[in-house]
């Protein structure tokens, strides 16, 4: 497929993306803001509420965002493929049904504020399918074949609740009764707070930011977690939402090419041999300090002194 091809079929999908995402707000939240998600209800017409934990909103929020992603690609004619195994890239592989060359690679990223911040979040790996592109060990198909590699971040506020065991109450709600009859009786005793109806729940997350953005764009030159590959966000939430991460400006083959040598490339500096992991070391090596007012430096880690 042709550049021309390429980058055609790319600036259709994201502005079909774009809309898609500016219209999720409306779909996962409240008027005034909160979680359309109360919690989770059984047979005896309980509503129990759910924790703030990080992990449990996080698979909440792409299980109810999932079925508008079906929508999403019946509406333009795009098949899903979802990862076969869990610790599989990407979450989501979009193909047009017309094209089966058309391929992208979409990424669900949920995390909450800290002021105009966020905890950051992971990117993919840098290791074996982001350096052996024609392969698919650990990824639905080649790094290569997609096009574009996309991430659908959500940004939320966490309710603060005085009290942690608050979160996961029992509530009983009256229009529930009042529309589908009275609960059935439990086996046992349980202790359940009585309310008018749902909105009266409080949610335990709300204010809802969504962005659609190749990964690249977002990206930092440090890791995501620890000392396994992941490639690292940036923080800074309208960076995020702007696109305005270390390698935008750089563009997109800095990003791969510093991220594929990660680790792993090694410079003499003071007589010793040192493995490369910020990005003004790598333009160093590569001889290019003069592209340095090209990295955006808010996101990167800091240079060192005499650079």
């Amino acid at each position: 497929m042709d550049t021309k091809y390429q980058i055609k079929h790319k600036n259709k999908f994201e502005q079909r993306l774009n809309k898609f995402v500016s219209e999720l707000k409306s779909y996962v939240s409240t008027e005034t803001g909160e979680w359309t998600i109360k919690g989770f209800i059984d047979i005896y017409k309980n509503i129990y509420t759910i924790s703030s934990d990080t992990k449990i909103v996080s698979k909440i929020l792409e299980i109810h965002i999932f079925p508008e992603v079906l929508r999403f690609a019946e509406k333009f004619n795009y098949k899903i493929v979802l990862a076969e195994h869990q610790n599989w890239y990407p979450d989501i592989t979009i193909i047009d049904k017309n094209n089966d060359s058309v391929k992208f690679a979409l990424d669900l990223k949920t995390t909450f504020r800290r002021g105009k911040k966020i905890s950051g979040f992971t990117l993919g790996s840098h290791g074996s399918y982001f350096k052996e592109r024609d392969k698919s060990k650990n990824i639905q198909f080649p790094y290569n074949d997609y096009l574009g590699h996309y991430c659908l971040g959500v940004i939320y506020t966490r309710e603060d609740f005085e009290d942690e065991l608050l979160e996961t109450e029992i509530y009983q709600v009256e229009e529930i009764r009042e529309e589908y009859g009275a609960p059935i009786e439990p086996i046992g005793q349980r202790q359940v707070t009585k309310l008018e109806n749902l909105k009266s729940i409080t949610s335990v997350i709300k204010n809802f930011d969504f962005f659609s953005v190749e990964k690249w764009k977002i990206a930092s030159d440090k890791r995501g977690s620890g000392n396994t590959a992941n490639i690292g966000s940036i923080i800074d939430i309208d960076d995020l939402k702007n696109g305005n991460g270390v390698f935008s400006k750089l563009g997109e083959e800095w990003f791969d090419e510093y991220w594929m040598n990660y680790g792993t490339v090694t410079m003499l500096r003071e007589g010793k041999s040192v493995k490369i992991s910020s990005i003004w070391d790598f333009l160093e090596f590569k001889g290019r300090k003069d592209l340095f007012n090209k990295v955006v430096a808010k996101g990167a880690k800091r240079k060192r002194k005499g650079q």
